[in-house]
């Protein structure tokens, strides 16, 4: 996994729900385009499609909140969503994101410190994310070094699949 990430950014709200990340009505869904298509939907119809390949979601406080469904990651992940940035999250919301392969950073303020459009570089050696436009510096949490094998192999699956040879 890169240890520095950029990419254009989206800012949603405070308390994102995971049925406003994914509606529940979309559950029966398989196709990863398909499910991408959906992604924030709760927020507005327009975001999947016009997220930026490769993108970055910029968030406020406990995103991911509401139920413990996967759902939520794996459609960030399918819209193209290299990482999500957030004031806070939601625990389950943050381990299922760890588990699926989605990389979690809390950054707290950050949502309002960035704008729609904008480019982030985030560092995770460092811990700091760097908005291009304005040259500022932000702090963020580094993950601890469990969730960060997990991550470099993918997610949780892709990793034990690694250590037990299947």
């Amino acid at each position: 996994m890169e240890t520095k990430l950029t990419g254009k950014v989206i800012v949603v709200g405070d308390n994102i729900d995971t049925d406003q990340i994914y509606p529940g009505c979309y559950l029966a869904l398989t196709d990863p385009e398909e499910i991408g298509s959906h992604c924030l939907e709760g927020v507005s119809k327009e975001i999947a499609h016009t997220f930026p390949s490769g993108g970055i979601v910029v968030a406020g406080r406990n995103f991911g909140c509401g139920s413990s469904r996967e759902h939520a990651p794996i459609a960030l992940l399918a819209m193209g969503a290299k990482a999500v940035l957030a004031d806070s999250f939601a625990r389950i919301f943050f381990r299922n994101a760890v588990n699926l392969g989605l990389l979690p950073v809390i950054c707290k303020g950050i949502s309002s410190h960035v704008a729609n459009g904008q480019t982030l570089t985030l560092d995770l050696d460092e811990g700091t994310v760097t908005v291009a436009e304005t040259g500022e510096i932000l702090p963020c949490e580094r993950l601890g070094e469990q969730a960060m094998h997990i991550l470099e192999a993918g997610g949780i699956k892709p990793l034990m699949r690694g250590r037990f040879g299947k």
